[in-house]
């Protein structure tokens, strides 16, 4: 394989503005909505999602391939990223059936079920990227890797968040009330 420069400084993809840069992205951005989606909404209703979960990840593993393709030269290179990658995201999908398995499943709430698989899916996200030299597949992984303890510490704070939030909206009043001079 030969080095090429990124795309970023190519250009023919070179693009001024956000909105081009949300548009080369989108499908990162997909994959981290559709990751975050199911943990928010697992929270929300307290219900599990196998089978978005399940859906979810062939989801990323195409992701994964397109983002690998434009470094694959060769047939045999396309050929091998596309072997790998489905072998890659079979072993993840198997690992997030072995999580919904019903002996599993009764030992975890709905919240630990959704951040393990979650877990799962960062780390085939972050190793696919690997594989298949797509670095922002890795970059997805990463962040949702992330995604992980924050997730959890924000659950486990939402009653401290509200009343910092609270105080703080009480004291800003308090302070505009005060500061304003009657007409």
């Amino acid at each position: 394989m030969t080095h090429r420069a990124p795309e970023i400084l190519s250009p023919e993809t070179h693009h001024h503005g956000v909105a081009s840069f949300f548009l080369r992205q989108w499908p990162y951005f997909v994959m981290l909505l559709l990751a975050l989606f199911g943990v928010a909404y697992t929270s929300v209703t307290r219900q599990g999602m196998t089978t978005y979960w399940i859906v979810l990840a062939p989801i990323f593993g195409l992701i994964s391939i397109a983002g690998g393709w434009q470094e694959a030269e060769t047939a045999e290179e396309k050929w091998r990223l596309v072997r790998t990658q489905v072998l890659h995201w079979g072993a993840v999908l198997a690992a997030m059936c072995l999580i919904f398995i019903g002996d599993v499943k009764q030992m975890m709430n709905s919240d630990s079920s959704a951040l393990t698989v979650l877990t799962v899916l960062a780390l085939g996200s972050f190793t696919a990227g690997i594989h298949a030299d797509a670095w922002r597949v890795s970059l997805v992984g990463l962040l949702l890797g992330l995604a992980v303890p924050a997730i959890a510490w924000l659950e486990e704070s939402t009653l401290l968040i509200l009343l910092i939030v609270a105080v703080i909206a009480a004291l800003g009043a308090f302070i505009f009330l005060r500061d304003r001079k009657p007409a």
